[in-house]
């Protein structure tokens, strides 16, 4: 800085600032030794730019010494302390502010396509936000990496990853001022870029498969793991030597050790909050959470010469002698919808896959979001987990004071769990069917339909309280909640079952633990049949149950919901103890066809009469893979925790990386793409869908939200990354709204549901008729025409 000082007479200033400071700096050089360049026209002195004259802090500092000015004042420790905490104030309230206005419903009824950011060659696979939201990462199949300027909508850095295949993740590393960027291909290879130096630093050459995802930890900038289709998760420390790759010993987790030679990763995320926490997605329904502090890295090798295995073969590492691939016990926690251990052997047949595409921790670190390919997309709370195995069986509520019999009764153990699982009862009556049992007469009917059929209106005050006391109608249901239900039930009449399971989540998310809501809702699942409905509704049944025993619609649903699942044998012993607890229904012909058709199948399960070809071949395959299941495996398995909430409407059955993301500080809202082009959006507390987008011509595979604004970043099979927002309400129309969610819906869940070869035709561009039509008695609207992928 050229600081000029000007000493005139008794006028003295600075020619740059005229703060008190400098002016009682320029007040004391007349004292202070310097050389001096007199003026010939003016007596005075001028201090800047002669050589050997002082600089303004040399003027301060001489000052200070003979004590012609006061040093400047230091806080003292608690002021500093305090001024530490009141600025911590202040960003706790900032974010808290912004949590609040990042995502509301008002912005997101309003948003729509912002820009497309054009300028990749292929499908873009995989995107990535930096911590500040500032930067955009893509991959793409053109095996290039692209970094965008969001706001300006333009790109800043084009990466030659050096990738031989497709690009199917990529990551920042936390913690390095957005200059190391990771990727994972299809070629097998990490490579790590210095984003400032553009060039690859380190190339790793350890797995097998494809690699799939890249996960990284908070302030960890040299760690990151990986997820292939080798069955192998990976753990690469920067810092350590360059690893073998020819005999890797990174291996944090060996899939195959446990799920068989053809385990494959397919998503890998870490708990933010609490880093220790991996978890990992495969090709199966159950989605394990590891706990890394307890896991040591171990040792593989490459198998030999790829040229001398077949396309066919599943690459894999193969084991090193002497190294032990089993897990500490308490290690890992697996997750899994409760129905789908029972349909998996009827999935296959159909040549239906499960498998894991996404997985990611919620805000909180308590919420864990799965995509599941082939069924739909759960959310797993893994501090208060739920079992599955509970709802087998009534709750234990329904026995106290039931008048059930003994041998009713001996089929349930105290904890609510089935004791003869094999299908034979304590009293030695085999499959729960004694062959002398005689059914009373019919004297009344059972009708499954919405509780508000049972009329009030007629009869004596104490049939309609009794009326009341078997719908299970809660004391207190506020005005709002009970229009809601009316209007519900009205649905249900007019089987537009879509609709009044919306209505009902609505309501149920006002007045949570209304039993007649739950039992309600219950008969609407059971009639949509989408999948995973028929659990859902027995879920509804049995908390029903648990608030109110004597509920007796959700008793009988409860049966039925066991008998179409598949669990016969808890089905009869549920619908045995309903008819001693309501010996007036016990009679009805509903009750009647019900026990006709348990029995039926417990018949033809003792006489063999399903012991067909099929079957046994079925049977012998299923017998093959659970006998590559390790010990652990298996234990894991039958200890795995149920599902919280569920969100339906999307279709994931095409491709193998389709995402679902928290959309909101809190976590508000899920987002997902669809094999149909579209990206659904769902309201999490209530779980349904409150906006459909169109947003790419084929398939959606990518959401990546920003992490600070109400920003969207999409991308699929179109070579374009889209990037959406809240739009103006100028009253103009949203050309990529997609208005009818109940049909995109029921058309995904039709198109799940379908033949493979008729998928496979549909995805060449072939019109299969009836394939996608919505129904016209559930729905009046024009059915959504879904683009060939």
């Amino acid at each position: 800085m050229n600081e000029n000082l000007t000493i005139s007479g008794q006028d003295r200033h600075w020619s740059s600032s005229d703060s008190d400071e400098e002016a009682l700096c320029a007040s004391t050089t007349e004292r202070l030794p310097y050389s001096k360049q007199k003026n010939d026209e003016k007596n005075c002195y001028t201090l800047g730019e002669t050589e050997g004259a002082p600089r303004s802090t040399e003027v301060l500092m001489v000052a200070r010494e003979q004590q012609l000015i006061s040093p400047p004042r230091v806080p003292c420790r608690e002021e500093r302390d305090e001024e530490v905490e009141l600025k911590k104030g202040q960003d706790q309230v900032y974010r808290s502010f912004q949590r609040v206005l990042q995502v509301t419903p008002a912005l997101i009824s309003r948003l729509g396509l912002e820009a497309e950011l054009d300028g990749h060659q292929g499908c873009v696979n995989c995107l990535e936000w930096n911590e500040t939201g500032s930067l955009l990462a893509s991959g793409s199949d053109d095996v290039q990496v692209i970094l965008w300027d969001p706001f300006l909508h333009r790109s800043k850095t084009i990466i030659r990853t050096g990738h031989q295949g497709n690009i199917f993740s990529v990551k920042f590393l936390p913690a390095s001022g957005d200059s190391t960027l990771v990727t994972g291909a299809a070629d097998c290879k990490i490579r790590v870029h210095d984003l400032n130096m553009q060039e690859t630093m380190q190339v790793f050459s350890c797995h097998a498969g494809r690699v799939k995802r890249i996960a990284t930890a908070p302030n960890l900038p040299f760690v990151f793991w990986s997820a292939a289709e080798d069955g192998c998760i990976m753990q690469f420390d920067l810092r350590c030597p360059e690893m073998s790759s020819s005999h890797p010993s990174n291996i944090l987790i060996n899939l195959n050790a446990h799920m068989g030679d053809h385990a494959e990763a397919k998503c890998i995320a870490v708990n933010s909050l609490r880093p220790e926490l991996i978890a990992v997605g495969a090709n199966d329904p159950y989605v394990r959470v590891y706990d890394r502090r307890m896991l040591a890295c171990r040792s593989m090798k490459l198998p030999g010469d790829p040229n001398t295995r077949f396309p066919w073969d599943h690459p894999h590492l193969e084991p090193v002698e002497g190294e032990d691939y089993s897990l500490p016990e308490g290690c890992v926690q697996y997750f899994i919808a409760g129905h789908l251990p029972q349909k998996q052997p009827d999935y296959r047949k159909r040549y239906r896959t499960l498998a894991s595409t996404y997985v990611t921790f919620g805000p909180t670190g308590a919420e864990l979001l799965v995509n599941l390919g082939g069924e739909q997309i759960y959310l797993f709370d893994i501090n208060a987990k739920r079992t599955a195995r509970q709802l087998h069986a009534l709750p234990s509520a329904c026995y106290v004071g039931s008048g059930a019999t003994k041998g009713a009764t001996a089929c349930v153990s105290s904890n609510g769990y089935s004791l003869h699982r094999n299908g034979t009862t304590a009293n030695g009556v085999t499959n729960g069917i004694s062959r002398h049992s005689v059914l009373p007469a019919p004297t009344t009917t059972l009708t499954l339909y919405p509780d508000s059929s049972l009329s009030d209106e007629g009869g004596s005050s104490e049939q309609q309280q009794e009326k009341k006391r078997l719908r299970g109608d809660a004391p207190h249901m506020t005005a709002l909640v009970d229009r809601l239900k009316k209007h519900a039930n009205t649905c249900f009449e007019k089987e537009q079952y879509s609709k009044a399971v919306y209505l009902y989540n609505q309501a149920i998310a006002r007045s949570p633990g209304t039993p007649v809501l739950l039992a309600n809702r219950a008969a609407a699942y059971m009639k949509r049949k989408w999948d995973g409905d028929l659990y859902a509704a027995l879920r509804d049944c049995h908390t029903a149950l648990s608030i109110e025993p004597n509920h007796m619609k959700a008793h009988f649903r409860m049966a039925r919901c066991l008998h179409e699942l598949g669990w016969v044998q808890e089905a009869y012993d549920c619908l045995n103890i309903f008819k001693t607890k309501f010996p007036d229904y016990a009679t009805s012909h509903a009750c009647q066809a019900l026990e006709r058709d348990i029995k039926a199948v417990l018949f033809s399960k003792v006489n063999g009469a399903d012991d067909s070809e099929s079957s046994r071949a079925e049977e012998t395959g299923s017998q093959r893979r659970k006998a590559a299941f390790s010990t652990q495996e298996k234990h894991w398995q039958q200890m795995a925790y149920d599902y919280e909430l569920r969100f339906c409407g999307h279709c994931n059955t095409t491709t193998d990386i389709k995402e679902a993301n928290f959309f909101g500080s809190n976590g508000q809202y899920i987002v997902a793409g669809s094999d149909d082009g579209s990206f659904f959006i769902w309201e999490k507390e209530t779980t349904n869908i409150v906006r459909v987008l169109r947003g790419d011509d084929s398939i959606v595979n990518c959401l990546q939200p920003h992490p600070t604004s109400c920003l969207l970043a999409t991308s699929g099979i179109d070579p374009v990354v889209r990037l959406w927002s809240p739009r103006a309400e100028d009253g103009s129309k949203n050309e990529r709204e997609v208005n009818n969610s109940d049909d995109a819906a029921s058309a995904n869940q039709k198109r799940m549901n379908a033949d493979p070869l008729e998928v496979m035709l549909m995805n060449m561009g072939y019109r299969i008729t009836g394939f996608l039509d919505v129904d016209e008695d559930e729905n009046q609207g024009e059915s959504p025409t879904c683009r060939p992928t």
